[in-house]
């Protein structure tokens, strides 16, 4: 992926920027691809249902807001995600094994790390819209991550759809205006 998010941000003013500080692991630092979701409410059954499909090159976007300090994707997890040709996988919560993930051709990116992990019995939902860091994470659309956030494009956009050079040559007039002693 060669399209920056930032460069997308200023040239598409209606891609929405996902607000959490999230933290990057594994060795894709940058991301895209269609967003398939689910919501662990009380442990990772759907999680572990859905990571076993074959991804395609999805993302795969993992609501953990009711599970606080507990891990909603581990090594084993990343390994399946890889195997099963995800492109990345965002968590609003928290990881573990983070050695071994930074260590997997897969790019992460979630809250932050904890040793325990959350139930794996209980269910969630599948596919369907969840909310978290101002945005709306809709089953379907454009989502690209790297190394400066995580973005989701309208609906019916690709990033090969939008044309960043006139945002690229605003940034370069600015750039050299800037640096003109005055």
């Amino acid at each position: 992926m060669n399209i920056k998010t930032t460069d997308l941000c200023d040239a598409c003013e209606d891609a929405q920027v996902c607000e959490l500080p999230f933290i990057g692991f594994g060795k894709k630092p940058r991301f895209a691809g269609n967003i398939r979701t689910v919501r662990c409410v009380d442990g990772l059954s759907a999680l572990r249902e859905l990571v076993n499909q074959h991804g395609d090159g999805q993302v795969l976007v993992i609501d953990g807001s009711g599970l606080k300090w507990r891990a909603l994707f581990g090594d084993i997890m990343a390994a399946l995600a890889v195997r099963n040709g995800w492109a990345g996988v965002v968590v609003n919560g928290f990881i573990r094994d983070r050695k071994e993930i930074d260590d997997m051709d897969i790019g992460v990116k979630a809250l932050g790390t904890t040793p325990r992990r959350a139930t794996l019995q209980k269910a969630g939902e599948l596919d369907v819209p969840v909310q978290f860091g101002g945005v709306t994470f809709t089953p379907g659309a454009r989502l690209i991550a790297d190394e400066d956030g995580v973005i989701i494009l309208p609906a019916g956009l690709t990033e090969s759809d939008i044309d960043i050079s006139a945002a690229n040559a605003a940034t370069a007039a600015y750039a050299s205006q800037a640096a003109v002693p005055g």
